[in-house]
Order: C-alpha cells, then sequence, then structure tokens
C-alpha cells in the first residue's frame, strides 16, 4: 500500500511541476502556455489559464492528500507512534539515568595494551 501510494505521490508531483511550469506568468517570461488568442485553438488564453489554474488546483489537492496519507502510514507502521524522545523519559517525566542525555550511549573505548605490539630490537 506504501509503495502504491508513494507512485501515486510521485507522479501527481511531477504533474504539479508541469502545470506550474507551463502556466503564463504575469510578465510572460517563462510560461509557455496560453499563447495566442486566435480562434481556432481549442481554449482562448483565458480558457487555458482558467484550465490551469484548475488543474494546479487539483493536483495540490492530490499532492496534500497523499502527502498526509504516507505520514499516516509511516506513523501506523513505526509501532508506538509517538516521538522518539517519549521512549528515552522515564515515567516521572525525567531524564533517564544514563548522565541526562537522551541520545544513545557510545561503547566504551578499548582500554591500550600494557605492551608494544610490535617487537624491539635490542
Amino acid at each position: 500500500m506504501q509503495t502504491v501510494l508513494l507512485v501515486i505521490h510521485l507522479i501527481v508531483a511531477m504533474a504539479l511541476i508541469g502545470a506550474v511550469l507551463l502556466q503564463r506568468s504575469e510578465g510572460g517570461a517563462l510560461g509557455i502556455g496560453g499563447g495566442g488568442g486566435g480562434g481556432g485553438n481549442l481554449f482562448s488564453s483565458r480558457g487555458v489559464g482558467n484550465a490551469l489554474t484548475r488543474t494546479t488546483a487539483i493536483l495540490a489537492m492530490c499532492f496534500f492528500l497523499t502527502s498526509i496519507g504516507l505520514t499516516l502510514i509511516a506513523i501506523r507502521g513505526a509501532g508506538s507512534g509517538g516521538s522518539l524522545f517519549d521512549g528515552a523519559a522515564t515515567q516521572e517525566g525525567q531524564a533517564p539515568a544514563t548522565g541526562g542525555s537522551v541520545l544513545p550511549q557510545l561503547p566504551a573505548a578499548p582500554a591500550a595494551p600494557a605492551t608494544p605490539q610490535v617487537p624491539v630490537s635490542q
């Protein structure tokens, strides 16, 4: 389920990028859609602008819904559903007895050998 929703999310994201790039900018510099207002076109320039605006809004809504869906699936799959810091604190609400840090403790460094490893010539 997560893989299917992730693929849909990526397709929606790419379509949203395309719809935004096709829109006519106010300066007319980067927009490649909606040029020419000839009567032979399927849409007039105003109709293309309205269709792209509506398409962008629908794609944005789908993007937000798939983002929320992926977040809910990730939370449910995590098991506890809480924060990482919830498991670090004790029941009294204080820091654990590992020196007051919520970070995991690193293992101690190995002790240095008492004798040299390389034979010494005399």
